[in-house]
């Protein structure tokens, strides 16, 4: 790695980026320690592979492999984090790390000759800033929603779902859910399949429902069902609903 350029700030420290096919990318382990994600190679699973770059870099303990990312791959990296200063972070990479870059690199690099040119510079970098931010914007739910489901391999209850939903800035609660899947066709409305799946929401495998034998004190067995929220019904609902507030 011979075009390796570090960035420093006073609130995350330092950055260390590269351009590799004229194409920004930035230290995974650097972008973890600033978002506090403690595990990289966990995150690095979590991402798009053709965004990961493995490459021998220089370190203070010599030359050794790092693993680098594309730009898209940190966003939804910051878009996951918890870390209240992930959207700080963002601003100041798409601020002024990858103008720059732009600048000093070769990724899009062109040193202005005159006034003109230089203001024209700054223009297009002032609009691909705002482009930048509006794209993080528009694929932010999409990201971030898909990745709090996307290790589920179980099925939940409906109260977790709700729970979920309202983690993510969805304000609801169990019976207020429970009344707007009935309303809105996924749940029977009454009946003694209230509460059960409807047929569509069955098509669409947003739910399974959990049958479960219990014995009752005089000996006699009944079976219980439970409407559960898939994986995939877990995706389909948190992007509608989050989606839906969003726009």
């Amino acid at each position: 790695m011979n075009n390796l350029q570090i960035f420093n700030n006073n609130q995350f420290g330092e950055i260390r980026t590269a351009v590799l096919n004229n194409e920004p990318f930035f230290m995974l382990g650097d972008v973890c320690r600033v978002l506090e994600i403690k595990n990289p190679r966990d995150a690095k699973n979590r991402l798009n592979s053709k965004g990961v770059v493995i490459t021998d870099t220089l370190t203070n303990g010599g030359h050794q492999e790092a693993t680098f990312i594309n730009e898209s791959n940190l966003y939804k990296l910051a878009f996951t984090s918890r870390k209240k200063e992930a959207e700080a972070f963002t601003d100041w990479v798409t601020g002024e790390i990858l103008p720059q870059i732009r600048k000093t690199g070769t990724y899009g690099a062109m040193v202005p000759q005159s006034l003109p040119e230089a203001l024209r510079a700054y223009a297009n970098e002032v609009e691909e800033h705002n482009k930048a931010k509006a794209l993080i914007e528009a694929q932010k739910p999409k990201v971030l929603f898909a990745d709090a489901v996307s290790t589920s391999h179980t099925s939940i209850l409906i109260g977790d779902l709700a729970k979920l939903l309202k983690q993510n800035g969805y304000e609801t609660g169990q019976k207020r859910l429970f009344e707007q899947l009935r309303q809105e066709g996924y749940l029977i409305k009454s009946g003694s399949s209230c509460n059960m799946p409807t047929q569509k929401s069955m098509d669409l495998g947003l739910f399974e429902v959990k049958e479960t034998t219990v014995q009752n004190s005089d000996g006699s067995v009944r079976i219980t069902k439970t409407t559960k929220v898939t994986g995939k019904g877990q995706l389909y609902f948190i992007n509608r609903y989050l989606q839906e507030k969003a726009s």
